[in-house]
């Protein structure tokens, strides 16, 4: 059942019934047009509601449906639309909860509309990568106004219906209901009103009809071009958005509604708007486990403990603290809590200076938060996270501890970046209750947490943190256990990739610069700079040890002995000013790399671009592959999340699997050809893994 039809009377009540959000899927669609046909065959039927069931009016279109012929066989949502304006008896849309994107479009074409207060209203197409499809921009701005209806359709984000309810002469809702309880009575009061008040015959009133004008045309629509070109350079949606309302305001309404249809049907075929909308089935797919049903018995999580107080300890019971969640934080010596303590107060305290948090808020997150130099005060907490130093030692002697001191049944937690999570789950009794749970710096702001399933973690566990995740906002991929995960294990190459671009003639802004115009937020050595140079020394040390044949330049090695350790120091791969991000470029850094070259006898070459960021995309690209083939990742579109959210791969671009479906995997296999040949890089690493090489044989994509 797609949406279901009963009668009240003499108000017929059509109530789209489509979990979770009503999606305007075909039957969805089908069932509404057959629900208003009934409506108009039944004398005793005077006006009609449209509604929807749970907990949303309508969310828009059908994501399933993205991509299939269903999304455009008729009846088409301007079909829908279309049948709605033209309907011999008035109809009423009630709105509540969530009305967005094709939902609002649909109500737009009712003859009139009540809101729950409460409801979220947007048009979120444009996090698509597209414009509104079904008159979104020929109608919105004729019930809100221009600037109001631009402002929405530009950004995309949700305004509630009481905020909208405000807005001087707007006529988006005929009334706005005392509360979400008393919607569909008072709806079908407005429905039997309106009824009486057309019983003459008079013509619904269509807000296709409604006047659209702005008083300083040409000037606002030029103003609204150049901020949106200097926020969104990477993106033709918004820009399109602008032509799109200023037609609104132009062109008589048919003329307007193709000018839409147009521009949206373009923009599907763009590259950016596939990459976006294969973002959004990504994210939502990440969270689900091919072997955990979604009925998966989950465990209560009413208690956190987190072990450190350090920079990941503070930013992960942030998280915790956020959500309601109360937080317990372990420390060996109480200067060391005090000092982590005093660092979360002043991360919340400059929320508050900025506007971004209430001090009621604020003392009520504190309020939840304790401290303790005692395992034994944690006990009875129901899940612990261990964020103590990335060391085999330490976090034995800290796991073996927890063993001995929680309940039965808390899942025992660890933070760790690269370590072995079933060596970690070996420490105890009971390894079917450890999981890794790797947090991105910092914690309380990056959204990505790649969740590591041990070969004994159990499924309630792996049920219970993918919920747990989305309780903190974060967006959860599961990954198995290998040397640095799904993330760091790619990013390694990455890197490497940067210090042979230096060997053979790049310097560190050359190529930051290149894969910055790429679109990533920045580039590997201002990466290395924030993150801690030291950090990846540490690694390469333990690589020359446990893979001798591996191949490294040696300028980080250099780098690091000179205690350019970047930007806790104020010098790296460039200089820093106190209180500034901004990379400032280090003259003795590049006689540093040019006397390096000289020893190796390498003669610099000119490299462009194209190649700096070929490979190191591509690299991430060869890696994937890797892991998927092993398993360690379930999807490739959980890869393309990791990179989004938690290393600033262009979001345009869709993550590093998409953008080489993009490119064409014959084309990234070509290309590694071609590298390998090059007598300074690393040609075994070239080598197309098995699953890219029948990949692009078959000229198939990931």
């Amino acid at each position: 059942m797609t949406a279901e039809y009963q009668v009240h009377g003499d108000v017929a009540v059509i109530t789209l019934n489509n979990p979770p959000v009503n999606g305007l899927g075909l039957s969805t669609r089908q069932a509404i047009v057959d629900g208003l046909e009934k409506a108009e065959n039944d004398p005793a039927v005077k006006a009609i509601v449209l509604t929807g069931a749970g907990k949303a009016f309508s969310g828009g279109a059908d994501i399933r449906e993205f991509g299939t012929p269903k999304a455009i066989q008729e009846p088409n949502l301007l079909s829908v639309i279309s049948r709605v304006e033209n309907t011999t008896k008035p109809v009423i849309a009630a709105v509540h909860s969530v009305c967005m994107g094709g939902g609002l479009e649909l109500a737009l074409g009712a003859h009139y509309r009540i809101a729950a207060p409460g409801c979220n209203v947007a048009l979120p197409e444009v996090k698509l990568g597209l414009i509104p499809g079904a008159g979104g921009t020929q109608r919105l701005p004729r019930v809100l106004g221009v600037e109001a209806a631009l402002n929405m359709i530009v950004s995309g984000e949700p305004v509630k219906s009481e905020m909208l309810a405000m807005l001087p002469g707007q006529k988006l809702f005929d009334k706005l209901a005392a509360s979400p309880e008393s919607l569909a009575e008072e709806a079908l009061a407005l429905a039997r009103e309106m009824a009486a008040k057309h019983a003459d015959g008079s013509a619904f009133p269509l807000v296709r009809n409604l006047p659209c004008k702005h008083k300083d045309g040409d000037a606002y629509f030029q103003f609204a071009r150049n901020m949106v070109k200097g926020m969104s350079k990477n993106f033709p949606a918004p820009a399109k958005c602008v032509d799109a309302v200023e037609a609104a305001t132009k062109k008589k309404f048919a003329d307007g509604m193709a000018f839409e249809r147009e521009i949206f049907i373009n923009l599907m075929w763009t590259s950016e708007c596939r990459s976006l909308r294969h973002l959004f089935t990504a994210e939502r797919a990440a969270s689900k486990i091919p072997d955990v049903p979604e009925d998966t018995p989950q465990r209560k999580i009413e208690k956190v403990a987190v072990i450190g107080a350090g920079t990941m300890g503070g930013g992960i019971s942030m998280n915790f603290l956020n959500a309601g969640i109360p937080v317990t934080i372990l420390e060996m010596k109480q200067e060391a809590l005090d000092r982590g303590v005093g660092v979360m107060r002043g991360n919340y305290e400059a929320q508050v200076k900025k506007g971004k948090l209430k001090q009621d808020k604020l003392d009520q997150r504190m309020g939840l938060l304790s401290t303790t130099l005692k395992y034994e005060d944690i006990a009875d907490a129901d899940l612990v996270i261990e964020a103590v130093f990335e060391d085999m030692g330490v976090k034995e002697t800290v796991f073996k501890k927890l063993d001995e001191v929680m309940k039965p049944g808390a899942i025992l937690a660890s933070n760790t970046s690269t370590l072995d999570v079933n060596k970690i789950a070996n420490f105890t009794k009971r390894p079917q209750d450890v999981v890794g749970l790797h947090f991105f710096s910092p914690a309380n702001v990056m959204k990505l947490l790649e969740v590591v399933r041990g070969d004994a973690t159990a499924k309630d566990v792996m049920a219970t943190v993918m919920t747990i995740s989305k309780k903190i906002k974060k967006v959860a991929v599961v990954s198995g256990v290998c040397d640095g995960f799904i993330g760091n294990r790619m990013i390694e190459q990455y890197g490497r990739q940067g210090g042979f671009l230096l060997d053979e003639g790049c310097t560190p802004e050359q190529v930051d610069k290149a894969i910055e115009k790429f679109g990533f937020a920045m580039g590997p050595f201002r990466m290395g700079d924030l993150a801690g140079n030291d950090i990846g020394w540490a690694i390469r040390k333990r690589r020359y040890v446990e893979k001798p044949d591996m191949k490294y330049s040696k300028t980080a090695d250099l780098l690091c002995e000179k205690g350019r350790f970047g930007q806790k120091v104020g010098k790296g791969w460039y200089d820093y000013v106190p209180g500034k991000r901004d990379a400032i470029p280090n003259a003795e850094v590049v006689q540093m790399i040019e006397e390096h070259r000289k020893a190796l006898g390498i003669t610099p070459r000119k490299i462009s671009d194209e190649e700096i960021v070929q490979r190191l995309v591509f690299s991430l690209v060869n890696e994937a592959a890797h892991i998927l083939e092993e398993g360690i990742a379930n999807k490739a579109s959980d890869i393309d999340v990791v990179y989004i959210f938690g290393y600033g791969f262009p979001v345009h671009r869709g993550g590093p699997l998409n953008y080489a479906n993009e490119v064409g995997l014959f084309n990234v296999v070509q290309a590694m050809k071609r590298f390998a040949k090059n007598p300074l890089d690393d040609a075994q690493f070239w080598q197309p893994a098995p699953l890219l090489a029948r990949l692009a044989a078959e000229g198939k994509t990931f």
